[in-house]
């Protein structure tokens, strides 16, 4: 075998060793139904039912425009946002139904650290961060669009 006869089989094989790595990339970057996957991130750093409803009905609306199954939502909530998550919040049905809907609504355990907060304290079924400016900073840097209502 010459060189070059060496080099496009090795080529060749490189090819065929990505192959999956690349159709499992692709599956990730798509939803459901072979359309583009979005990602974004909201941040909600505002004690404000007004603003989180405004937050809420951006979530609703973006997965009924592009498909519930073509985008990750996350709500990343810290500072003074953190209140809308207590169990006692005027939108608590609202997050409910989102996280039915697949919508992750994330507190930031600094914050709660800040305001003597504990998970018995928070509404059912959210997650949690150490840090919500991280998880954005980090999101971002994944390349998730950024939302701030």
């Amino acid at each position: 075998m010459n060189r070059r006869s060496f080099i496009q089989a090795g080529a060749f094989a490189s090819l065929v060793a990505t192959t999956p790595f690349l159709i499992a990339a692709h599956a990730q970057l798509t939803g459901a139904t072979g359309q583009k996957r979005h990602q974004i991130v909201i941040q909600m750093s505002d004690n404000d039912p007004a603003k989180w409803n405004l937050a809420l009905n951006n979530a609703r609306n973006l997965q009924e425009d592009v498909g519930a199954a073509n985008v990750d939502i996350e709500i990343v909530a810290y500072g003074p946002g953190i209140g809308m998550l207590k169990l006692e919040s005027p939108v608590g049905a609202r997050i409910a139904d989102a996280m039915k809907a697949n919508i992750k609504v994330m507190a930031c355990e600094n914050t709660m650290r800040g305001q003597k907060l504990g998970k018995d304290d928070m509404l059912n079924g959210i997650s949690y961060v150490p840090a919500g400016v991280t998880e954005i900073m980090k999101k971002q840097g994944e390349g998730w669009a950024y939302l701030r209502p």
